[in-house]
């Protein structure tokens, strides 16, 4: 019998599996596919989810495969600089494959310990009080205590589980892919700056050696159900702009709609719901990967400790109370988004509202964090601004705080060198540091590497470590 049974071993995946291996849960993850996917897409890891990867030890790594770029013009494609003032040590986007992260994030849930099966299939499941009985597609059951569908936006573990996915339809398709282009670099930027002045969702940028990517409406362009060809862009770029610019040797073609839905519940009993699973959205912004991140590093270590015995009552439905709400603000910031690249004349007016609004450091800032997620306040009660947020990656007397959560555990921060976490050291770590670049005496670091408590009263302390970690030990 396994602890936790994953469905789906994208990002999101691989992910919540290397964070249950950190607290020896047995798990065991089955992806459909049997080998892994040719599309080299490439997207981009925002500040959050490389804060993620530094605190597990995982960006070097990650970064030798990427490229960095400055963190601006992300929000609906409105040009503008990297805003000054971002409060992250990694406040760059990095470009990368996904078949490289998905590589990367499923080798370290390997190396952790975690078990992988390819080409297995999830096709039905029953729960009961003890636990989930999985059915595959060769008939095998396998049985876990927990289930988690992490098996992106068709999720079979959804759809199964019977909870409601509300939202609205697509109602607009956009054809998306990588290829080279037969103009020169300077004709081709000439032709795109001309046509964006009038269509935003169209746009061709390089993205790699002769690579560029190419975005344009796919109105009236062949059958939804089948994938797109290249003469398919072809056609529309001839409709579009004149020219198919000579497109050729494609590397990989797609076609995706503007449906938004978000899960009315991310749990039901013992199954749950993560990633592109529990909410769907345009790719704008390029948040869906990392909102699938971050939904794991969330659940990982608060399902572990239900699973380890030592979770307090309400911990495990803090998972759904606090990324409920920040899957429902990026659905928003991308309808918004979208709005914006409408050429719909009313449109067309607020996205040049917008453009003279970024202009000034804090609007631009204020997008950018929230499309990057450093931003996000979990609601943990009345207290300081920093209570709930996450810390970025300071200076200590020793290194760096993120050197110090490659573990997934907890952590006081105690600069007043008067604190202990007796009691809890099974949990969480304690480190005296007078040094620390902190404004407050002491703080609580949950495994996600948000703050769960500042003071410096030690009955005050346990009572938060009680709260987030459980009782102490005898």
């Amino acid at each position: 019998m396994f602890d936790v049974i994953i469905a789906g071993c994208g990002p999101t995946g691989a992910m919540l599996a290397a964070e249950l291996r950190l607290h020896d849960v047995r798990v065991l993850v089955l992806e459909k596919e049997p080998e892994p996917g040719s599309h080299v897409r490439i997207v981009s890891l925002h500040m959050r989810s490389l804060e993620l990867m530094a605190m597990r030890g995982l960006l070097d790594r990650i970064l030798e495969h990427g490229r960095q770029r400055p963190v601006g013009g992300i929000f609906a494609a409105i040009p503008a600089p990297a805003p000054e003032g971002l409060d992250s040590a990694h406040a760059y986007l990095l470009g990368i494959p996904q078949p490289v992260v998905n590589r990367l994030l499923e080798e370290h849930a390997i190396e952790l310990g975690a078990e992988v099966r390819h080409g297995c299939a999830v096709t039905g499941f029953e729960q009961d009080d003890e636990g989930v009985t999985v059915e595959l597609g060769d008939e095998e059951r396998l049985r876990a205590r927990y289930l988690v569908g992490c098996d992106g936006a068709r999720s079979t573990v959804r759809k199964l589980l019977g909870v409601a996915f509300p939202g609205e339809p697509s109602r607009h398709d956009t054809l998306h892919g990588e290829m080279e282009i037969g103009v020169s670099p300077e004709e081709l930027a000439a032709k795109v700056k001309e046509l964006r002045a009038t269509n935003n969702r169209f746009t061709i940028r390089p993205v790699g050696e002769k690579i560029y990517s190419v975005v344009l409406p796919a109105a009236g362009v062949s059958d939804r159900a089948e994938p797109p060809t290249l003469d398919d862009f072809k056609e529309q770029l001839r409709a579009i702009a004149g020219t198919d610019f000579g497109v050729h040797s494609p590397r990989w073609l797609s076609r995706f709609g503007d449906a938004t839905r978000l899960v009315e519940h991310y749990r039901v009993g013992r199954v749950l719901l993560a990633g592109d699973a529990a909410h769907i959205h345009p790719p704008t912004g390029g948040q869906g990967l990392n909102l699938g991140v971050q939904d794991a590093v969330n659940l990982g270590w608060k399902l572990a400790a239900q699973i380890r015995g030592w979770a307090p009552e309400a911990l495990l439905g803090t998972y759904e109370a606090e990324r409920h709400p920040v899957a429902a603000d990026v659905l928003n910031n991308t309808r918004a988004q979208m709005e914006l690249s409408s050429t719909e004349p009313g449109a067309q007016a607020v996205r040049r509202l917008f453009t003279e609004l970024m202009t000034f450091n804090d609007v631009n800032r204020h997008l950018i964090e929230k499309i990057t997620a450093i931003d996000i306040r979990y609601d943990l009660g009345e207290g300081p601004d920093l209570l709930g947020r996450r810390l970025r990656d300071i200076d200590l007397k020793q290194g760096r705080l993120y050197d110090r959560l490659h573990q997934g555990r907890g952590l006081v921060l105690d600069r007043t060198e008067r604190l202990t976490v007796a009691g809890w050291s099974d949990r969480v770590d304690l480190l005296a540091d007078p040094t620390a670049a902190l404004d407050v005496p002491a703080i609580l670091l949950r495994p996600d590497g948000h703050i769960a408590w500042i003071g410096d009263d030690q009955q005050d302390l346990n009572e938060h470590l009680t709260r987030w970690f459980g009782n102490p030990a005898n």
